[in-house]
């Protein structure tokens, strides 16, 4: 390697891994700063990484892509609790439930990021938590959303449960009803007074990403109030597939400064 790509190669590992180290998005001044870099140079490379699907810019600041989103669950907590927060706040308030975001995880799905309105105080936000597949629909949408030569694992998990894999209210009846619809519903699994809708959303090559779930009292969700919930939710999952997949798209950004 020569020390010309030697150097470009350092610039793009250190400007990741100041992104990944940093709880909050980080401004292009302040990652400049952070790693001894010029303004010019520093914005030069991060557009590349965008490219690539790295890292990407939202709102003024830079966070871990989706590239880097499969590689990182640190960086997926800090990138994806950033970039839902706008939306998840609108989707709280639209529906006036709790709503939390999801990601994949060999043990099951972390719960990285929860709000919660006043109403549902009594109802934990689970925050960091672990959840099994069978027992969620935050889970149940990631498990769905995989392919099946890779979803074995969390079938493996439901059965030794002791949570029914086959049969009409078995967790693989489950999944299809849930590819089927696109979205995950789940009632009085968790606690008997518990109901919650949950959607995936998946990377350009159609692995999943994370999960929103909206979470209420059973009693809160009648045919109608589902659907209002799903539309919702649509739009809210829509959103951030949209803003994840730009930064993949191998479009340069428009501007070039703070």
């Amino acid at each position: 390697m020569t020390k010309g790509s030697a150097s470009a190669v350092d610039k793009a590992l250190d400007l990741l891994e100041a992104i990944a180290r940093s709880t909050t998005p980080m401004k292009l001044s302040e990652l400049a700063e952070e790693v001894g870099m010029l303004r010019p140079t520093a914005h030069r490379v991060l557009g590349e990484l965008a490219n690539r699907g790295w890292v990407f810019r939202y709102d003024g600041r830079y966070l871990p892509g989706p590239a880097a989103l499969q590689v990182s669950h640190e960086a997926a907590a800090h990138s994806l609790a950033a970039l839902c927060d706008p939306t998840m706040r609108v989707l709280s308030e639209s529906t006036d439930m709790m709503v939390n975001l999801q990601v994949l995880e060999s043990g099951g799905t972390r719960i990285i990021a929860a709000l919660r309105p006043e109403r549902l105080k009594m109802i934990t936000r689970m925050l960091g938590d672990l959840l099994p597949p069978h027992r969620f629909a935050g889970p149940l949408a990631l498990v769905a959303a995989l392919e099946d030569n890779t979803r074995a694992p969390y079938l493996a998990m439901v059965e030794k449960s002791g949570y029914p894999l086959e049969g009409p209210a078995g967790f693989l009846a489950d999944i299809a009803e849930t590819q089927k619809t696109g979205f995950a519903v789940v009632h009085k699994r968790s606690q008997d007074i518990i109901g919650s809708v949950s959607r995936a959303v998946s990377s350009r090559k159609g692995a999943p990403l994370c999960a929103l779930t909206v979470i209420g009292f059973d009693t809160d969700f009648d045919a109608k109030t589902t659907r209002m919930v799903e539309e919702h939710l649509l739009r809210a999952t829509d959103e951030v597939q949209q803003l994840l997949t730009d930064h993949t798209s191998g479009k340069r950004p428009s501007d070039t400064g703070e």
